[in-house]
């Protein structure tokens, strides 16, 4: 029978039963959880924490019992083991992304983020203005949350059209495509690094693939962004304002504080920790390499040099380490060019937490719910469908491409698409040897079908409609064929690179 009368059972006895077979088939386990999901967040509007611990709760149940342990104070129930997978999810993720929330928070205090957007104005020129925006988009969305850095470039998009009278929906379309692919592709941000951290990926290697997926697709998006820009009228553009209502007093002192920011202090908070977490995945890769006995002197060297420096690089390249000295540096800066009180850091980093806490939890709670996926057995079913390996990685990305395209219509969150789906794919089992290729070309697929979707239940949808000024019906032919765009440029990417460049062993 089902596990309600087992539990009965277990709690009237004195001594432990061996674990019994699931009463249901594992697919159909796994389809209940995902249906309670969306039932919770569509139907009820339950968020997304919530409702994903509940998931993981009725899998837990619905799943094979947990082992019997011979110290009854140690014996795991149902209950304590999606606790226990919580616990662990928060381990792998919790303090990267409540470092990011600060360092993003920092640098728009101390008007890093700002000057950066200079630096790529005075690089590009005014003639590629939209590529400079895509830039800025690209890099700032990599510590800061989308929405964040929308709300930080829509106004220069209004005053570069008040200025050139044209081309504002490629203006505002290029910020859209810079922040929402790495929004999407490249830790620290929320949903990669969960991605990683579900499928085991290090977050090295994750932000280089991801980096190398990400600007590509940001590219071919301007391309349709530009098209888009020649063939879609807007009903309403920014009015063009009257000069002597401008306070230039104001803008003066902006401009001032904005170039106060030394470039290379302003990127440093974004490149440190790519830097020192990517050092420590090369080092990392490069030791097995050269570790085995070697055929002569040089090789010899070459395996003592990368065992030297591995101790420094896992430290310093510890991912942990690496966004607390990142986010150390942020706040110094503010702190030195700003000269904020105490009170006012203090404020600004409660508020930064609070919103990066929310993403915490929701993170591990579908990491928590994935691993109660793997407790139905779900990969040991699936096992003989991926009996071909090069059938089988192929299958593996669309697999992880098609759900997350899936869930990011069904209920509008690239983040929570994310988490569900890699979570799934983690729970199948599919190891380096039986998909061809490394692990983190799954997350970079989920990431794509991430992207593909987006319509009137996603929060990113309404940011860009309403902050600036598109009808909803604008927003619908623009941003979200924009986004299907870097959606499956992403896929091919993909797949492109597992196949001739599989990173096997990394």
């Amino acid at each position: 029978m089902w596990q309600l009368p087992l539990m009965l059972n277990v709690l009237a006895a004195d001594t432990p039963l061996a674990a019994p077979q699931p009463f249901l088939h594992p697919f159909l386990i796994v389809a209940i959880g995902i249906a309670v999901v969306l039932t919770l967040i569509l139907r009820w509007r339950v968020n997304a924490f919530i409702a994903l611990i509940t998931a993981a709760l009725v899998v837990s149940f619905l799943a094979p019992a947990p082992p019997t342990h011979d110290d009854p104070t140690k014996q795991e129930t149902w209950v304590s083991r999606v606790a226990k997978e919580f616990g662990t999810s928060c381990e792998k993720i919790g303090l990267v992304i409540g470092f990011a929330a600060v360092i993003g928070e920092a640098m728009m205090k101390s008007r890093a983020a700002d000057r950066i957007v200079v630096a790529f104005l005075k690089l590009l020129g005014a003639k590629r203005a939209s590529w400079a925006l895509m830039s800025s988009g690209f890099v700032l969305a990599i510590p800061v949350f989308f929405d964040t850095v929308f709300y930080l470039l829509i106004p220069l998009a209004n005053s570069l059209y008040r200025t050139t009278r044209k081309n504002f929906l490629l203006y505002i379309c290029a910020i859209a495509a810079g922040g929402a692919v790495t929004h999407t592709l490249v830790p620290p941000t929320p949903g990669p690094a969960a991605m990683a951290a579900n499928l085991g990926v290090s977050l090295g290697l994750m932000i280089c693939v991801g980096l190398m997926v990400a600007a590509p697709s940001a590219a071919v998006a301007m391309l349709v962004a530009a098209y888009l820009n020649r063939n879609v009228q807007i009903s309403k553009l920014p009015e063009l304002e009257d000069e002597s209502k401008i306070d230039s007093a104001a803008v003066a002192l902006r401009e001032q504080e904005t170039m106060q920011v030394p470039l290379f202090e302003a990127i440093l908070p974004v490149l440190l920790p790519v830097v020192l977490i990517t050092a420590d995945t090369v080092v990392s890769a490069m030791i097995p390499k050269v570790s085995a006995p070697a055929a002569d002197a040089t090789v010899a060297a070459t395996s003592t040099i990368w065992t030297t420096l591995k101790p420094f690089t896992a430290s310093f390249g510890d991912p942990d380490l690496a966004l607390l000295i990142s986010m150390a540096l942020a706040v110094i800066t503010w702190m030195r060019l700003r000269k904020p009180s105490f009170k006012d850091v203090a404020e600004a980093c409660e508020t930064a937490l609070l919103s990066g806490g929310l993403i915490i939890l929701i993170t591990a709670a579908g990491g928590s719910f994935g691993a109660m996926l793997k407790e139905t057995n779900v990969a040991g079913v699936i096992k003989e469908s991926f009996a071909n390996q090069a059938a089988s990685g192929l299958l593996a990305l669309t697999l992880g491409f098609g759900l997350a395209v899936v869930l990011k219509v069904a209920q509008g969150s690239s983040t929570t698409a994310m988490i569900v789906v890699s979570s799934m794919m983690a729970a199948m089992g599919l190891s380096e040897d039986k998909l061809g290729f490394n692990p983190v070309y799954l997350a970079t697929a989920i990431g794509g079908g991430s992207l593909v979707g987006s319509w009137m239940n996603d929060s990113g949808f309404w940011i860009f409609a309403r902050m600036s000024g598109l009808t909803d019906t604008e927003a619908l032919k623009t941003w979200s064929p924009l986004l299907v765009v870097l959606g499956m440029t992403s896929f091919t990417l993909t797949v492109v690179y597992a196949m001739v460049l599989p990173l096997k062993g990394w």
